[in-house]
């Protein structure tokens, strides 16, 4: 299928072809009728994109602050990779769209495959020919809306939000700053609503185009016709409510915000415009300034956006889904008119030479829609079918899988997300001898954009034909925490040799699942991804240690720090908890330094956040202490560990520094160029396993073992006692 995307580093506009998304539970495939340029959202992001580096550090020091905490914590070499690697990706444009139902997930019962539905979302209401969009996203187009109408819903909802927060009332007269597609269907939904409005724009014809849909007066802001208007509809006391719908980098509109609102009035801002407040201004009339975040309540929130959870009508009228529905339904009775907004209608195809001629300014307007083929199914390529478990029976000794020695180890990866362009496939694309065939995403885009930066030779969103392939040797699982243990599980019983990224499981039924899988194909050929111990440092300190005589006493700090909000880690009942996710790293790590599994674990959290302290021990009286702390400083190192036995200490700082104190002292020599944590060497030892046949990096019951302490120090919180590890046929 096609999709319109863009290229955040150089501003490439294109029309890309990418995989057709798979239909997850709780959502719809859509094929997209018409999608809705915002003039105003989406123009700015493709400006922004043709800006130099520095231009785009200035128009968002939000995204600077994060960049230099980064470089704090991870060092300037690694954030470089992230930050260049995030930039230089195909990035998707559109978010709001009509469209038929094609496939209907499971869990779904409110359409049908045919049905004519809304959709909405910067990720699920794409200009793309199909897109795969959640409940709370998509609402039914009522009988008789033309569907380039109905594509109008999400900025509807957008300026519905915005109107809600003013709470107008009958008779009240409001001014409305910015008479762009938004600020046009503000005006429209305050007179539905019984107040008088006067707009201020400076465009004429767009003044004009207000009044036609029942703005009461129009005038440029800096003419005193807008003043004037005001003082007549209002008897001089100014405005109840202020819209500010404007964008730029002008202070103006706050500032007539204020000269025009009356005492204790009320400031909406809906828009993306310049907010220095004149204090003296606003704080004589005690304005009441407040903001319209996008489509309304559960915007940004994921268990109401992915998850499909609502709230509760009682507690929440208006929510994203239903401010949708609201104004389609306003649409449909004719409370709202947009076809008078609608300036162009391109032809999809035509995408990229429509959004230069509105960046150039040639083509003016207020609404512009794309227009897609009919409901014709794409030559070669159809709606991808749901994941099934294949029913593959294998038993007998375990071999690893037959190939030729000489032949590029082909490489599949299931997932391409943060972790994996930016810590695996960068070192793998460099990797001689290995060939990255396919790599399998749900979101068309993801996989479109990893086939672009590391040359994998194909990009899918069927994972049962990767895994029926029989000319790929290994495949990697990098997908969210909740379906590794099912994905490996799958791939194992396909005879693949699996890499799957920590966590391997989140319960004890997921894990045993998967040893069940070992069982019945006779393939254990499984690396966890605990790259720890393969960290070069580390790995060396270890050896500058020595054997051990005696019991070690090893204590592992870790300085998480908060999650961003809205980060899938903090989804815990979907995705676990966030020490359940990584803990494994810190368990396995502190596991091989003393060369034992654990057979016991407490855990004791702090009341009221994610401080966790685990006290593992092993069988030779040897204890380790892990303190996974998120209200650290954020400047402080992430990881330090110190390792005590037969008079001798081990030092790590980071993995910038080690030393060893003994007899003799022993500090690594120099500062290694950026923090290796030990992906490469654990990519090297798991390539060199698939190419040769040989035994895995890692025993697959030392990958058990870790997952099963990982798995106990949830149990351990609970029960608030310590916990035994033990061994079971």
């Amino acid at each position: 299928m096609k999709q319109v995307v863009q290229n955040y580093k150089s501003g490439e506009l294109a029309v890309l072809d990418v995989p057709v998304p798979g239909c997850k539970p709780g959502g719809v495939l859509v094929r997209t009728a018409y999608s809705l340029i915002s003039t105003g959202t989406e123009l700015m992001k493709v400006s922004e994109a043709g800006m130099s580096m520095l231009g785009k550090a200035r128009s968002r020091p939000d995204q600077v602050a994060k960049v230099m905490q980064s470089v704090a914590t991870n060092g300037v070499p690694a954030t470089y990779r992230k930050v260049m690697g995030k930039l230089d990706s195909y990035t998707p444009l559109g978010y709001s769209l009509c469209g038929v139902v094609e496939q209907v997930g499971a869990g779904i019962d409110d359409v049908k495959v045919g049905d004519l539905v809304a959709c909405a979302g910067n990720e699920h209401a794409l200009h793309a020919e199909l897109n795969w969009v959640p409940k709370n996203l998509y609402a039914p187009v009522p009988d008789g809306l033309a569907p380039r109408h109905a594509a109008f819903g999400t900025v509807g909802s957008i300026a519905m939000q915005g109107v809600r927060q003013g709470e107008p009332q009958l008779g009240e007269v409001a001014l409305v700053i910015g008479l762009g597609l938004i600020g046009q269907l503000v005006v429209q939904l305050l007179t539905a609503a019984g107040v008088r409005v006067v707009g201020a724009d400076p465009d004429p014809t767009r003044c004009e185009l207000a009044e036609r849909l029942g703005a009461a007066a129009c005038g440029d802001p800096a003419s005193a016709a807008v003043e004037a208007a005001v003082a007549e509809l209002t008897g001089g006391h100014g405005v109840d409510q202020v819209f500010l719908a404007a964008g730029g980098g002008s202070n103006q509109p706050v500032e007539l915000a204020a000269r025009l609102a009356r005492d204790r009035g009320r400031v909406v801002d809906i828009g993306k415009c310049r907010l220095d407040l004149p204090w003296n201004a606003y704080y004589e009339k005690e304005l009441d300034v407040r903001f319209s975040r996008s489509y309304g309540p559960g915007r940004y929130d994921p268990s109401y956006e992915l998850e499909g959870r609502d709230y509760p009508i009682g507690y929440v009228r208006w929510t994203e889904r239903r401010n949708l529905a609201c104004f389609l339904d306003l649409l449909a009775r004719g409370r709202v008119d947009v076809e008078p907004l609608v300036s162009h209608i391109a032809d999809f195809d035509d995408a990229v030479e429509t959004y230069q001629r509105l960046k150039d300014g040639e083509l003016k307007a207020v609404a512009v829609l794309f227009r897609y083929p009919e409901q014709a199914e794409e030559q070669g390529e159809s709606a991808a079918p749901e994941v099934s478990v294949p029913e593959v029976r294998r038993t007998g000794t375990t071999v690893a899988p037959a190939r030729s020695a000489k032949a590029p180890v082909r490489l599949a990866f299931v997932g391409a997300g943060n972790y994996a362009t930016s810590m695996l496939l960068p070192h793998l694309a460099r990797r001689e001898g290995v060939e990255l065939s396919t790599v399998v995403t749900t979101t068309a885009l993801s996989g479109a954009n990893a086939q672009r930066k590391f040359g994998f030779a194909g990009a899918t969103t069927d994972l049962d034909a990767v895994l029926g392939d029989k000319s790929i040797d290994a495949v990697f699982v990098v997908t969210r925490h909740s379906s590794h243990a099912e994905l490996t599980r799958q791939a194992l019983l396909a005879g693949k040799t699996v890499f799957v990224e920590k966590p391997l499981a989140l319960t004890e039924d997921e894990l045993a699942g998967v040893l069940a899988a070992v069982e019945e194909s006779g393939n254990d050929r499984l690396q966890v991804g605990f790259n720890r111990r393969f960290a070069p440092l580390l790995q060396e300190a270890k050896e500058r240690f020595g054997a051990r005589t005696g019991p070690a006493s090893l204590r592992y700090l870790v300085n998480a720090g908060k999650l961003q909000h809205g980060s899938w880690y903090l989804q815990q009942g979907a995705e676990g908890s966030r020490f359940a996710g990584e803990g494994g790293h810190f368990i396995d790590t502190a596991s091989w330094l003393l060369d034992a599994d654990p057979v016991s674990v407490y855990a004791t959290a702090a009341p009221g956040n994610e401080d966790l302290q685990v006290v593992l021990r092993y069988p030779d009286g040897s204890t380790a202490t892990i303190s996974y702390v998120t209200t650290g400083a954020p400047g402080f190192p992430k990881e330090t560990l110190d390792l005590v036995a037969d008079g001798k200490v081990l030092r790590l700082d980071d993995f910038v520094k080690a030393s060893v104190y003994g007899r003799k002292k022993w500090v690594s020599s120099r500062l290694p160029k950026a923090r290796d944590k030990g992906q490469n060497a654990e990519l090297a030892a798991f390539v060199k396993a698939v190419r040769t046949g040989g035994p895995m990096p890692v025993p697959l019951e030392s990958l058990v073992a870790t997952t099963a302490a990982t798995l106990a120090v949830q149990a351990g919180l609970a029960g608030g006692t310590p916990v035994t590890l033990a061994r079971t046929p």
